[in-house]
């Protein structure tokens, strides 16, 4: 039975260039390679021994890239080696299989949502409230499966983070913030389901997972082995497991550092 290596993208595998975290000289800043262009100008990067250790960990195991981003904003990410059999983006919302949604998949998430969670226009509606405009400054829906807005984050009150929490877990969603991004998603919609579903489909005999959110939490908890950076939602709240490893750096040598010990595992 193989080993399935799911792996979160942003700030766990790659990075843009206001989550670096580098310190000390920067004649002694890591080679590093570009990982994702976006309007034509470099966007995520990872190390380039990152890069090899990637190589190697999908020689050894079968390495599944899960993300919150949309199909669109994966398939801008350029990893090396060939192109992972199965991927999960959306945040599990979208199963493709050598690059190609899986409808039945879809169709169990959708009537999942539809009988558990509050519809999505109910969240957005509340979003749009004009009292939040010093803070929502941009909202967006993804893949119709769940709403996330660009934030002033500074400007966010903390009452109406929690306030909103509270609200969505009423209604069958979870709240995540990542960066300048506040994403809110219906709770059948996740990483740890979808990776499960993927894991059975290729008879995987253990699971190991990497990330740093909260909305890898799942994920991380039902894996064999997890990783997670020093930085991250699941670092400020302090989230800790029996077979969870803690990098002993942040930022993007975290991600290297995740590679390495995973490979020490799979090679």
């Amino acid at each position: 039975m193989s080993t399935l290596v799911a792996c979160d993208l942003d700030r766990t595998l790659i990075y843009s260039k206001n989550a670096l975290w580098l310190t000390g000289e920067d004649r002694d800043a890591p080679a590093m390679v570009v990982a994702e262009v976006y309007d034509g100008a470099p966007l995520s990067f990872m190390t380039r021994a990152a890069e090899d250790l990637l190589h190697a960990v999908k020689e050894a195991a079968v390495f599944v890239p899960v993300t919150t981003r949309t199909q669109a904003q994966y398939e801008r990410v350029q990893l090396p080696g060939p192109v992972p059999e199965y991927a999960l983006t959306s945040n599990g919302g979208v199963l493709l299989h050598r690059g190609v949604p899986d409808a039945d998949w879809n169709a169990q998430l959708t009537a999942r949502m539809a009988a558990e969670c509050a519809p999505i226009g109910d969240i957005e509606a509340h979003l749009s409230n004009p009292d939040f405009a010093p803070w929502i400054l941009r909202l967006r829906r993804a893949e119709d499966l769940f709403t996330y807005a660009i934030i002033d984050r500074a400007a966010m009150p903390g009452a109406f983070l929690e306030e909103l929490t509270v609200l969505c877990a009423d209604a069958g969603w979870g709240v995540s913030v990542q960066g300048r991004k506040l994403y809110c998603v219906p709770l059948p919609v996740n990483k740890s389901g979808a990776l499960a579903e993927v894991a059975r489909r290729m008879g995987a005999g253990t699971v190991i997972a990497a990330g740093d959110s909260l909305l890898d939490q799942d994920m991380l908890a039902d894996a064999d082995l997890a990783f997670r950076p020093l930085h991250g939602e699941l670092h400020d709240a302090g989230w800790l497991a029996p077979h969870l490893r803690l990098t002993s750096v942040r930022g993007i040598l975290a991600g290297e550092e995740i590679l390495r010990r995973i490979l020490a595992e799979v090679g």
